[in-house]
């Protein structure tokens, strides 16, 4: 007994010896993700009015049937969201397959096969010299016992890689509809430009007559004539390259809509859009993790790689396994379901990493690092989508403050207009005077449409930034919980 007792202690001893050849010493990962809260940003969002997130239909805001009608074309339509379901769809496949690993496996297979042996190999009294046929069935059962973790950790890493893709088809989306907002605030832009380029056009073939009187007349020369004409021609190529503009905001939303270019020729000129009010969350910066697309599926990235890395720590312990096989074999005209046919065997198996010249050490260092890399690409997009929201604050705010002063501008320009007409329907002033008032009005439409394009398209960009509406959806049960992540513990 006493004997017994002395070989399982040196087998035991033996094999913690064996398997301390390939160890984890020394590996680790060494990011860390941010805590949003310890980003400031209360003074660069200072004195804004509070708001609630942007709804999932965010840009029915906008008040154009057409608009909402676009973009609901584009959701079903979009060849880049096709892409997107696809990659979701792959994702949520490889993780099935992670699943499927970790249950046991049957299967089943027969054969039957027939050899001639000549004589010269065989003698004919053993059996040379004639056709015998061999026949062969068996069934067989494996099942690795998992007692490390390491296929889960495989099958959570997968979950993780298929919910982020899932969650990158949503932002897909977000950014298809964000797209197409801007391709239709530049469509009605281009209307607007067109508007301003046909009435300088039509001001200055005016102003190219009444020099042509004048010239008549001896008022003025030809070098006046030749500069009006220079003006026309000027106006000419503005009213062409307007048209052009056009064209090519139609042809931009035919491609978001995944259509021809005929599709775009069908659209009407869009009304006009009121910009969403200057306002964001009270909960920003840290309600961005929840409702950043981007930022949930890096969160959810981060913790696919933590599981990796337990399945990477699980290579290193010893893998035991449960085999069986059963099958019946019978040669010549022997029956094959006969009871001496008839075979098996079972038992457990294991295998213990001693030497594997640091394959695995390497692989583990591998996981550590890509560890680092899901946080730090968290962290990127964290403080990336804070300062982006800032930003387009920043910018809308300024927007307000030009568009009032374009808008006294214009204000200026309208009245001196009016007086320009009445001086000369006064016969005070001449109307070729009055003309050149009215292209500084002119002007300053379109810097106001300019500057109301750019509002519009930087309302947009805001809600966008602000995650577009998105609402992340509670986890399944058995996957890990990246919901409720503020910040990413190391594994």
């Amino acid at each position: 007994m006493a004997m017994r007792l002395q070989r399982f202690a040196v087998a035991t001893a033996s094999t913690l010896m064996l398997a301390a050849c390939v160890g984890t010493g020394g590996l680790h990962p060494t990011g860390k993700a941010l805590d949003p809260a310890s980003l400031e940003a209360k003074r660069s969002l200072a004195g804004l009015t509070p708001a609630a997130w942007p709804t999932t239909d965010w840009w029915t805001g906008l008040a154009d049937p057409q608009l909402d009608a676009l973009i609901a074309e584009a959701l079903a339509d979009n060849p880049d969201l096709a892409v997107a379901d696809a990659r979701a769809r792959q994702a949520e496949a490889q993780a099935a397959s992670a699943d499927a690993d970790r249950g046991p496996e049957v299967d089943a297979g027969g054969s039957v096969s027939g050899a001639r042996i000549p004589t010269t190999v065989l003698p004919a009294e053993a059996g040379g010299g004639h056709f015998k046929a061999s026949k062969y069935a068996y069934a067989r059962f494996s099942w690795g016992l998992d007692l490390w973790g390491g296929q889960r950790a495989a099958w959570e890493a997968a979950l993780g890689r298929a919910r982020a893709a899932e969650i990158e088809a949503r932002a897909a989306r977000i950014e298809t509809s964000a797209n197409v907002a801007r391709a239709y605030v530049q469509l009605g832009y281009a209307f607007a430009q067109h508007d301003v380029a046909q009435a300088e056009l039509d001001r200055a073939r005016q102003a190219r007559q009444l020099t042509e009187q004048r010239v008549r007349a001896g008022l003025d020369n030809q070098m006046q004539l030749k500069q009006a004409d220079s003006e026309v021609a000027a106006a000419e190529q503005q009213l062409a390259l307007a048209e052009r503009t056009i064209d090519a905001a139609r042809s931009a939303l035919s491609v978001l809509l995944g259509k021809g270019p005929d599709r775009g020729l069908d659209l009407a000129r869009p009304r006009p859009l009121q910009p969403a009010a200057l306002a964001v969350p009270t909960d920003l910066p840290v309600g961005l993790i929840g409702h950043r697309p981007d930022l949930v599926a890096a969160r959810w990235r981060v913790e696919a790689a933590a599981r990796d890395i337990d399945w990477a720590k699980a290579q290193f312990m010893p893998d035991v396994s449960l085999s069986a096989l059963a099958g019946l074999v019978s040669m010549g005209g022997t029956n094959l379901l006969q009871m001496p046919a008839r075979f098996y065997e079972a038992g457990p198996a294991i295998s213990l990493p001693i030497f594997d010249s640091g394959r695995r050490r390497a692989d583990l260092a591998s996981m550590d690092a890509q560890y680092d890399l899901a946080v730090a690409q968290y962290n990127q997009t964290l403080v990336g989508a804070l300062n982006q929201v800032a930003d387009d604050v920043d910018a809308l705010q300024s927007l307000s403050k030009q568009i009032a002063a374009q808008q006294r501008a214009l204000d200026a320009a309208r009245q001196a207009w009016t007086l320009a007409e009445q001086r000369y329907r006064a016969g005070v002033g001449s109307y070729l005077e009055a003309l050149v008032v009215r292209q500084q009005l002119l002007v300053a439409e379109q810097r106001m449409a300019a500057l109301e394009a750019q509002q519009l398209d930087q309302s947009v960009l805001l809600v966008q930034a602000l995650g577009g509406g998105y609402q992340p959806q509670s986890p399944a049960p058995g996957t890990p919980n990246a919901e409720s992540v503020s910040s990413v513990a190391q594994p």
